[in-house]
């Protein structure tokens, strides 16, 4: 039965004002919801023994990262640049890849996030300070910024000029609970200098870092060594070296949050590799049975509305 002309339900008008006042209302909630992440954030960092935070490369990873249980997430410049075919190496990304990525995770998933921000996007303390900055703007909880140069022939920028670029960062920051990881590199670019490392990380904290991370540490007792030196949470990363750690052993040793880099997004790389070689050398179809269902991989997805033709 059709109705009348002129008797269909209208939808109401919306004055330019009330448009502006919903959009200002929005806002307002998000900003709320990325404080409320923000705090929860901070309270991890300071609650007994160590949280997992694992690296997503895309918001399909962090989606099942989230219904796994993990309570913060992070995202990581190997396993973005894994995805986009090129190789993991400084200045391979730019900053609006990484923060586009970031704001994908953010996007897909209630916890919070924090960035792999590489070095700042740029030499001097102001492209931290920029980056952090675009940073908070996407919703992000916090963001981790190295001292590396980029150059093979001078990998670690000199220890005053590294500690402007945290402090700057730390400047940067415009809303409360947003924490700033400094990284110190040396064990990753070749200079195992243990001393060197904790001095770094203890003019990061003097500086205003929330967290202190040195990638690479080659066993316990060097974790330990660096957890004694700050009085700020230290960040481990696991699968990337050949140490062999347990939450509890980095727990025991001070740790307050662990990463997983890139190393999960190379794990699901090294499933596909075998997948396809077995196809290619085999001719046969077993890896087929370590997938998860179709029906599985889309519970772990969020259902968006269909759009009418």
């Amino acid at each position: 039965m059709s109705l009348p002309a002129g008797t269909g339900v209208r939808r109401p008008i919306i004055s330019p004002r009330m448009n502006a006042e919903l959009r200002k209302d929005r806002k307002t909630l998000r900003m709320d919801e990325n404080q409320q992440k923000r705090d929860e954030f901070t309270r991890l960092h300071h609650s007994p023994g160590a949280f997992i935070m694992p690296n997503a490369w895309d918001a399909g990873t962090a989606r099942i990262l989230e219904g796994l249980g993990f309570k913060a997430l992070a995202t990581t410049s190997a396993g973005l640049a894994f995805s986009m075919g090129i190789r993991d190496s400084s200045g391979s990304l730019s900053r609006s890849q990484v923060l586009d990525n970031a704001r994908s995770i953010v996007e897909a998933t209630k916890l919070p996030v924090s960035a792999d921000l590489e070095n700042g996007f740029g030499d001097a303390p102001e492209n931290c300070a920029q980056t952090v900055r675009e940073a908070i703007k996407i919703g992000l909880c916090g963001g981790a910024i190295e001292d590396s140069t980029g150059d093979p022939d001078n990998p670690i920028y000199e220890f005053e000029h590294a500690v402007d670029r945290i402090r700057a960062a730390v400047a940067a920051k415009s809303r409360p609970g947003f924490l700033i990881t400094a990284r110190a590199e040396n064990f990753i670019y070749n200079r195992p200098d243990l001393n060197d490392t904790i001095r770094r990380l203890q003019a990061f904290e003097e500086a205003g870092a929330d967290v202190v991370y040195a990638p690479g540490l080659a066993d316990i007792a060097t974790v330990r060594a660096v957890c004694k030196s700050v009085s700020v949470p230290v960040n481990v990363v696991v699968g990337l070296t050949a140490a062999s750690y347990t939450v509890d052993n980095l727990s025991s040793a001070r740790v307050r949050r662990i990463s997983t880099g890139g190393s999960l997004a190379r794990a699901a790389l090294g499933e596909m590799i075998r997948a396809a070689q077995e196809l290619k050398e085999c001719g046969t179809f077993e890896y087929s049975k370590r997938a998860i269902s179709d029906a599985d991989a889309a519970r772990q997805m969020r259902v968006i509305p269909r759009v009418a033709n």
